[in-house]
């Protein structure tokens, strides 16, 4: 009987080739990841929060604190009586000054005047140690105290509308020096002192419109007074 020796030989060669060649198509191609989770060249990877993190808000942003803002110091005229009715202030405002006038209508007088202060009071002085401490309420009215010849004085002036409000005149009548504070209250009435050569004495009454007064016989303007 034949042995069929290089037959089989080949058989067998032919059979090894085929399964090399199908190891091959199955190992070729290796996995693109990574156990440590780097990437791939050429892949890219999107970083994403753990499971239940939540990503952080922007931090809100405060609004700008308000600056303290202070009502403005009006430019007005007030006029008011003492609390005891004895005498009449008068007060003028402009540009934060102030001018004030006191008087008695009969032989006690006493001009001051000095800044307002942004929070609306004021501290006025006059000659002879004289002083006027006042605050503002509001635009509507002054509320204070005089300090006139050694004596204390409390007093409101309401805001005045012309022709209420403050009025001086100065001229020389006859050869003397006359001087005159009038001060014109809501409603009309009057309070004023005329200085002749320093001399006090009560005031006659002015025009409110025009600011004519006639003095010892002569006609002279009493005008509005402001700082």
């Amino acid at each position: 009987m034949k042995r069929p020796g290089p037959l089989l030989t080949l058989l067998a060669g032919l059979v090894f080739g085929v399964f090399l060649l199908t190891l091959n198509a199955t190992t070729g191609t290796k996995s693109t990841s990574n156990p440590y989770g780097e990437a791939s060249p050429g892949v890219s990877v999107s970083a994403t929060a753990p499971p239940g993190s939540a990503s952080p808000s922007p931090s809100p942003s405060l609004p700008p604190s308000p600056s303290a803002s202070r009502s403005a110091v009006p430019n007005a005229d007030y006029a008011g009586r003492t609390d005891d009715d004895t005498s009449a202030v008068a007060v003028s405002l402009r540009g934060g000054k102030a001018i004030a006038y006191f008087c008695d209508g009969h032989d006690k007088e006493s001009w001051l005047k000095g800044a307002v202060e942004d929070d609306g009071t004021m501290k006025l002085t006059g000659s002879h140690g004289d002083e006027l401490n006042g605050t503002l309420q509001g635009d509507k009215l002054i509320r204070g105290t005089a300090d006139v010849g050694g004596q204390r004085y409390a007093f409101t002036a309401d805001r005045a509308v012309k022709p209420s409000g403050l009025y001086r005149a100065t001229a020389t009548v006859r050869g003397a020096k006359v001087d005159g504070g009038w001060i014109v209250l809501p409603g009309g009435r009057q309070v004023g002192v005329v200085e002749r050569d320093g001399t006090p004495s009560a005031a006659p009454s002015i025009d409110p419109e025009t600011g004519a007064v006639t003095i010892d016989g002569q006609k002279i303007i009493a005008r509005p007074v402001t700082p």
